[in-house]
């Protein structure tokens, strides 16, 4: 379960920046999160709800922006979601890091951030 490790971090990052300006409160914590991190929102949300207790964040609004995983091709230049393949085998359709347009090799350039995008404080 990386999702409570992750989330001690946020909290921890949290609790930092909200003591450099002498907060008496955290109210709102706006996160991003893509969805290349494997982070799942539920675990994520269950153990921030765990780790603020008892902190000037108890209480406060998770607000969680889920992220799509973005590719580029070094070939043809088309940036944009991933190619799937529908195998039988998954289940699922399951993404490739093949172009969509031209079919070459595409690099991973979004959707692996876990980023604090905003505070909001009560000073």
């Amino acid at each position: 379960m990386h999702e409570f490790s992750m989330t001690t971090q946020i909290v921890e990052n949290v609790l930092r920046e909200a003591e450099k300006h002498n907060a008496k409160k955290v109210t709102e914590v706006h996160l991003v999160i893509g969805k290349l991190t494997f982070l799942g929102a539920e675990q994520v949300r269950f153990s921030y709800n765990i780790l603020v207790e008892g902190t000037i964040m108890e209480g406060s609004k998770l607000h969680i922006e889920e992220k799509n995983g973005v590719v580029k091709c070094s070939r043809c230049g088309h940036e944009g979601d991933f190619m799937y393949e529908d195998n039988p085998i998954y289940h699922v359709p399951t993404p490739t890091l093949r172009c969509p347009k031209c079919g070459g090799v595409v690099n991973i350039v979004g959707g692996r951030e876990c980023t604090i995008k905003s505070i909001k404080l009560v000073i």
